[in-house]
């Protein structure tokens, strides 16, 4: 197990446990706001699942009752994280939410009310399993400002009306009507919501990591290719995992009948 993130004072914390990393939002008295604090440690975090050899699996969650309120109006440009740049030529990705590459599978566990910020984060993982008492908003118009990176990701995830049905009134959105359009995948009791996202993390653990990690982005690339040159992708991104050692042991499991022993090389 490593652990990053849990000093006295940190806002996120970063636990690896059987390839599983927990990214969790630990900043409660403020309702998970993100503030400059939050955003550097949640960047880092993200960076060390990145890089984390040991980690498979991400579960994006928070502690207390609300996943996140969105950005800390206090410390507004702080919360959207240091660009570098000059006023015009800053970098477009400075975040998981704002794009990252990262191909290996992510999990968010929302425990309570997501909002802005908050809510993009989560669109950019690939399953959102919900407690009951979730709810799903971008409020920001209603204080006179547009959501950017929300109402670039939202259309494609979840279509255009049920998009535009969050973006454009600022009204939340319960669990049960966000399965409804797609963006919850599962939504479980709220005592459970844990439990639910760790068993889905083991189960995808199971499968050969570098094989889900060349799958996932044939799928996120492709998205935006021709035919011919997706297949052509395609076929390159299987040469390449298929000269891992675990496809090599995929092949000897198979034929003696037995689980395969993964090792992520």
């Amino acid at each position: 197990m490593s652990e990053t993130g849990s000093a006295t004072g940190s806002t996120v914390l970063y636990e690896v446990s059987d390839h599983i990393a927990t990214i969790t939002l630990d900043r409660p008295e403020a309702r998970n706001a993100i503030n400059g604090q939050l955003r550097t440690e949640l960047n880092a975090a993200w960076t060390n699942f990145l890089e984390d050899t040991d980690a498979w699996v991400a579960i994006l969650t928070a502690s207390g009752s609300v996943f996140s309120a969105g950005a800390d109006l206090k410390d507004g440009a702080g919360s959207t994280g240091n660009f570098g740049g000059t006023f015009w030529e800053k970098p477009t990705i400075n975040s998981f939410e704002s794009g990252l590459e990262l191909f290996k599978p992510t999990i968010a566990a929302v425990n309570g009310p997501c909002i802005g910020y908050g809510l993009t984060g989560v669109l950019f993982c690939d399953f959102v399993i919900a407690s009951e008492r979730a709810t799903f908003a971008y409020p920001e118009v209603s204080i006179g400002v547009p959501t950017i990176v929300g109402a670039i990701r939202l259309p494609h995830r979840i279509g255009w009306a049920n998009a535009m049905e969050l973006l454009l009134t600022g009204q939340p959105m319960d669990a049960e009507r966000a399965a409804e359009v797609g963006l919850v995948w599962r939504i479980t009791e709220h005592d459970e919501l844990m439990t639910e996202a760790r068993a889905w993390a083991e189960t995808l653990t199971r499968a050969a990591p570098i094989a889900q990690r060349a799958t996932k982005e044939v799928a996120w690339r492709t998205a935006d290719m021709g035919w011919i040159e997706s297949v052509r992708f395609g076929e390159t991104m299987r040469k390449v995992a298929g000269a891992t050692d675990d496809a090599a042991e995929g092949r000897r499991a198979w034929a003696e009948k037995r689980p395969p022993e993964w090792t992520g090389r």
